[in-house]
């Protein structure tokens, strides 16, 4: 049994209303008691404001962004830097998700940049990493998550024994399909060799699984010795499925 607290992570996507936010948030905090992992959600960064001041006074949600800018400042209309998003007590931020990757043509090496913005500026990175079906039914699996894991490690160094990594199967974003714990466990036990190779204190990163855990399915996912938690999509905005998952993460 590893001694890492889990994490369970909240990704709303492009969801949200401040009526729906604060509904959702306040069903969260009413039924969430002291749970045996750490929480987070992860809003869109228009309602960054809103939900610290709803979770004003909670120690058990964390707040966390969904992207963070490469850049420090400047011209760069749309971006949202590190240092604002740690204005507003934003302890993590995903970076390199799959979407971003596919639909704004984010690198591994944008990818990297991003992990050290965060990193310098006291945000934990939630880094995701994962293949689509193509690549998985080509036997390319372990290459492509090792490759976009690699160009982090390049750019960072000892420093990514900070950061939290995300295994998120493309195939299995919102789909429906999930992989099967022992699919999620080999990719896992992957990434945590290629993260002792890099690091002494590997043991300490979590790396969380992201491809449709939901209320039926977290427990026995969260069973597996290298799933540290979840990055969790859909189920992150009902607030029963959410505390099922959160209850699963002991």
């Amino acid at each position: 049994m590893n001694s890492r607290r889990k994490l369970v992570a909240g990704n709303w996507k492009m969801n949200g209303s401040l009526a729906a936010n604060q509904t959702l948030l306040q069903e969260l905090l009413a039924d969430i008691g002291q749970p045996a992992c750490d929480v987070a959600v992860c809003p869109p960064s228009v309602y960054l404001a809103q939900v610290q001041q709803l979770l004003a006074g909670s120690r058990v949600i964390d707040l966390g962004a969904q992207d963070v800018s490469q850049h420090e400042s400047g011209a760069f209309t749309g971006d949202v830097s590190a240092a604002m998003l740690k204005d507003f007590g934003v302890r993590y931020a995903i970076v390199g998700h799959s979407e971003r990757r596919q639909h704004q043509g984010e690198t591994d090496v944008h990818v990297a940049i991003k992990v050290k913005r965060a990193l310098a500026a006291g945000i934990t990175p939630i880094v995701c990493v994962g293949e689509t079906l193509r690549e998985r039914e080509d036997g390319m699996t372990e290459f492509i998550v090792k490759r976009q894991m690699s160009a982090v490690i390049q750019l960072n160094g000892q420093c990514i024994s900070e950061i939290v990594v995300a295994y998120e199967p493309i195939w299995a974003i919102g789909t429906g399909k999930t992989a099967t714990p022992e699919q999620a466990q080999e990719v896992h036990a992957v990434l945590r060799a290629q993260l002792r190779a890099a690091t002494s204190q590997a043991e300490r990163v979590r790396i969380l699984y992201g491809g449709s855990m939901n209320a039926a399915n977290a427990q026995e996912l969260l069973a597996q010795p290298d799933i540290d938690g979840g990055l969790i999509g859909g189920a992150s905005l009902k607030a029963p499925d959410f505390l099922k998952i959160v209850a699963a993460g002991k």
